[in-house]
C-alpha cells in the first residue's frame, strides 16, 4: 500500500502499486501542482464521463482492457479508442471522457493531473464513496496546493 507523504520527495513501484491496487481510488502522491493517483475498475463500470476545464491529465493503463471515449460535450463523445494493458490516454483540459471497462477483469490504471483534485492520501473504496466524499467536501485539495484561476468548475455527466 503506498503513502501519500503530501508535498515531500517520494519513489514508489507504480506498476506494483497500481495493479495491486482493489480500490476505486487512492491518492499516491499530492504536490502543489500535480498529483497521482490508483485506480480499479470493476468489470462492466468506468471511471465515471466527467470534464476537468482546467486539468490535462495522462492516464495509464496496467492491467485490463477497456474502451476510451472523449469529445466536446457530455453527448458527443466521437473519439473512441480501445485500450489495454500498457495504452496511454492523454485527455485535454476541458475534453469529456471516460473509460469503460469492457474486460474480463478489473482494470487497473493510474492517473496523473495538474493541478491536483483530491485530498491528501484520500482512500475511495467504490465510486459511490468517491462521489459521497466529494459531495460533502471531504474530498478537497490541501489548501497548500496551488489551483487555476476562476476558470469553470468539474463537470460530471449528469450534474
Amino acid at each position: 500500500m503506498v503513502t501519500d507523504p503530501g508535498p515531500q520527495p517520494h519513489a514508489f513501484d507504480i506498476e506494483a502499486a497500481t495493479t495491486e491496487n482493489e480500490t476505486y481510488r487512492t491518492v499516491a502522491w499530492t504536490g502543489r501542482y500535480l498529483q497521482v493517483t490508483l485506480m480499479s475498475i470493476p468489470v462492466g463500470e468506468s471511471i465515471g464521463l466527467e470534464a476537468h476545464p482546467e486539468t490535462d491529465q495522462f492516464l495509464r493503463l496496467e492491467s485490463g482492457r477497456g474502451r476510451c471515449v472523449m469529445g466536446p460535450a457530455e453527448d458527443d463523445l466521437p473519439f473512441e479508442q480501445e485500450v489495454e494493458d500498457d495504452w496511454a490516454i492523454q485527455v485535454p483540459a476541458g475534453m469529456w471522457h471516460d473509460v469503460i471497462n469492457t474486460g474480463e477483469e478489473p482494470m487497473r490504471l493510474y492517473a496523473v493531473y495538474a493541478p491536483v483534485h483530491h485530498a491528501q492520501g484520500v482512500v475511495q473504496q467504490t465510486a459511490a464513496d468517491a462521489e459521497a466524499d466529494e459531495a460533502s467536501g471531504r474530498d478537497e485539495p490541501p489548501s497548500w496546493t496551488v489551483q487555476p484561476g476562476t476558470g469553470a468548475p468539474d463537470e460530471t455527466a449528469g450534474g
